[in-house]
């Protein structure tokens, strides 16, 4: 009886599992569906997008419409605008995220609580209500408007304090006897926090690299106030503005977002592993 009762148990478990792998496969394909969508269209004639019952597989692969697409589509150009942009405001709230995460998880000082309180309150206000005092700000008060600054300069304070807050989780995870030993061993708080909790939390700084990089990224409102030169525009508004033009030419326009989501599949890819733990909250491993 017990050894049945244990088959039976393994068979309901296999049903489970296999119930299971099939949802998270179809919520995959539904997932992955609207970028194959977009490829997909990317490699058809115009006319052809147009057809009914419509194709889900191109019956003839059109590799010509990104050339097509280029011709218009100044891609190098807005690599180099929006990598003028994301690589230095990414940096900078990355390291202050660190900074603000430890200061908040590590360091006593007067009316730690209440910033801390304060700050997450901030999570909660809505970006469009300090739209228009930041816009007056940067431009009629510092007068950068037209300029990069205001797309960078704002990131110094951690990208938002959600980011201060994942670090400070995680940071939170790891044994402060390890600051103790290190502080024995004669490391000053700065070498203990760049040597032994930086390699720690790995993961956490990933996360707020990549969700940093998305922010900027998919930033579309902020760099329409801020860039009136077409010499700076980046990929959101010349993908926008190219969508405009050939809003007929729907295979060009899919060619050109397909060229301007490839930055950031890419670095997904390489980051991968890193999102995935930080997202989860593993904390550090021993």
């Amino acid at each position: 009886m017990a050894g049945r009762s244990i088959r039976s148990r393994k068979k309901k478990e296999q049903i489970i599992n296999r119930v299971v792998l099939l949802v998270v496969i179809i919520l995959a394909a539904l997932v992955l569906l609207p970028l194959w969508w977009i490829f997909r269209s990317s490699l058809m004639s115009n006319g052809t997008l147009y057809a009914y019952p419509p194709a889900f597989i191109p019956h003839e692969w059109k590799w010509s419409n990104y050339t097509e697409a280029l011709k218009s589509f100044l891609y190098w150009k807005y690599f180099k605008n929006t990598f003028t942009i994301i690589i230095p405001a990414v940096s900078a709230g990355t390291i202050t995220a660190i900074f603000c995460g430890y200061a908040f998880a590590r360091l006593r000082f007067k009316g730690k609580k209440l910033i801390f309180n304060l700050c997450v309150g901030t999570i909660l206000l809505p970006g469009m209500v300090t739209l228009i005092p930041l816009y007056v700000f940067w431009t009629q008060g510092l007068g950068l408007g037209g300029t990069y600054w205001p797309l960078i300069l704002p990131y110094l304070t951690g990208g938002g304090f959600f980011n201060i807050f994942l670090i400070r989780q995680f940071l939170l995870t790891i044994p402060r006897e390890l600051d103790e030993a290190a502080a024995i061993d004669g490391a000053s708080r700065m070498r203990t926090l760049w040597t032994i909790l930086v390699p720690a939390i790995k993961p956490a700084i990933v996360v707020v690299g990549m969700m940093l990089f998305i922010q900027i990224w998919n930033d579309l409102l902020q760099q329409l106030i801020y860039i009136n030169d077409m010499e700076k525009t980046t990929f959101a508004i010349g993908l926008t503005n190219f969508t405009g033009s050939f809003g007929t030419k729907w295979n060009l326009a899919m060619a050109a977002t397909c060229m301007t989501i490839a930055p950031g599949i890419v670095i997904y890819i390489f980051g991968q592993k890193s999102f995935v733990e930080g997202i989860v909250l593993t904390g550090m491993k021993n």
